[in-house]
């Protein structure tokens, strides 16, 4: 068994953002893998476990997987590799070069690089005006952020974790999504909002949370989740240049994911989803991590003769209803996967949409899977048991296509 200390230095070494820990089921002993990405033998790692666990639970699910499937990305040679963090990194960096009004705030944002890394060295290349480290209390920060933007600036305004977030909610729903409309036109907010959330590194039930359908209940907002370094970069970058607030959801889970993004500049519509995997016999809705999830599921799936077509949405609001009602219109048949609370959820608001703007294609009632409307548990089997599992994907799309 190792010694405290040494367990002390290789817990340190998970802040480089490009180490996987995992549990050895022998010794118990966290084990360091400075490999980090997307491969055949199932998908990637970035679970970062701060203590041992010394108890062998039984797994809720068969099979338990927190890993994505194995995805194939483009080779070409304009192209270089990057983790999703360091994407977000370069859409911050060629948007503060390109306009003189960007400027980040946030705790630790500057000279600490950010909690993930995400704005690593753009401290000793724009100034500490510009990327500004702030004190702990979000809603002061947030509100200062909000003001920036009312008077031309572009501020990114980065929480820690989105559950602290929480604290500045008067800010973001009673300032930034209302003031456009409040002054009569008068002031614009091209603010953005953006941090890590989400469940996978059993951090407990407070920073575990997705805020999804708080902030969607707010109007003026704007709202999109990456999932993957090639869309987390040019939603950031489309979102700075956006006009309205932005609130840019980024998965804790997804920050070591690896892909060839291009070398020359590109910006994404905030409001178009992706279509992930062509398919004619149901239309599966995801977003951020579970477009992983949906991914492996797949995979079985076409083993039993179906023909998935799979959605990553992207936009949480507004919805892309033509791309969604599409596939609706091939398919007949949806099944809406989220990582989300199961009330109130994203998924209850996508559901509503469809059945308002596609009822007469559908053939089977809509199908949702969300989260448990439970706290996160701390225990990492009792935490997999409240999201969203591949094998309970499977299952839902063999009752819908029956």
């Amino acid at each position: 068994m190792p010694s405290y200390r040494s367990l002390l230095r290789k817990k340190k070494q998970c802040f480089d953002g490009q180490i996987r820990w995992r549990q050895d089921s022998q010794a118990q002993i966290p084990e360091v893998d400075h490999q980090c990405r997307l491969d055949e033998g199932g998908g990637f790692h970035v679970h970062v476990r701060t203590r041992v666990n010394r108890i062998d639970f039984p797994p809720p699910h068969a099979p338990s997987a927190h890993q994505p499937a194995f995805m194939e990305f483009d080779t070409n040679p304009l192209r270089h590799e990057v983790l999703l963090f360091e994407a977000l990194r370069e859409g911050l960096d060629e948007e503060m070069e390109r306009d003189p009004r960007v400027c980040v705030m946030g705790e630790d944002v500057g000279h600490y690089g950010g909690s993930y890394k995400v704005t690593k060295d753009l401290a000793p290349k724009y100034g500490d005006l510009r990327v500004l480290d702030t004190p702990i209390a979000e809603n002061s920060f947030t509100g200062m952020g909000i003001g920036a933007a009312m008077t031309g600036l572009r501020p990114i305004v980065e929480g820690m974790n989105m559950g602290f977030l929480l604290l500045a909610f008067n800010q973001i729903s009673n300032n930034c999504g209302m003031l456009h409309y409040t002054s009569g036109g008068q002031f614009t907010i091209p603010i953005v909002i953006r941090g890590p959330g989400g469940v996978g590194r059993q951090l407990g039930a407070e920073h575990s949370q997705r805020l999804e359908s708080y902030f969607q209940s707010v109007p003026g907002l704007q709202m999109v989740a990456c999932s993957t370094p090639y869309n987390a970069k040019g939603l950031m970058k489309a979102a700075i240049r956006s006009e309205n607030p932005v609130i840019l959801f980024e998965h804790v889970l997804l920050y070591n994911l690896k892909e060839r993004i291009p070398d020359e500049e590109y910006v994404l519509s905030l409001e178009e989803a992706e279509m992930v995997r062509p398919g004619t016999h149901i239309t599966i809705l995801t977003y951020s991590r579970m477009r992983y999830h949906v991914m492996q599921a797949a995979k079985t799936l076409v083993n039993k003769g179906y023909d998935p077509e799979v959605i990553d949405i992207r936009s949480l609001k507004p919805f892309d209803l033509h791309t969604i009602g599409e596939s609706v219109k091939k398919t007949h048949r949806v099944l809406i996967v989220e990582e989300c609370m199961r009330t109130g959820g994203i998924g209850a608001s996508l559901r509503a949409a469809i059945i308002e703007n596609f009822w007469d294609y559908l053939d089977a009632p809509i199908g949702c899977l969300s989260s448990q409307d439970v706290p996160t548990p701390y225990a990492g089997t009792l935490e997999d048991w409240t999201v969203v599992q591949p094998a309970q994907i499977v299952t839902a799309v063999e009752n819908l296509c029956k």
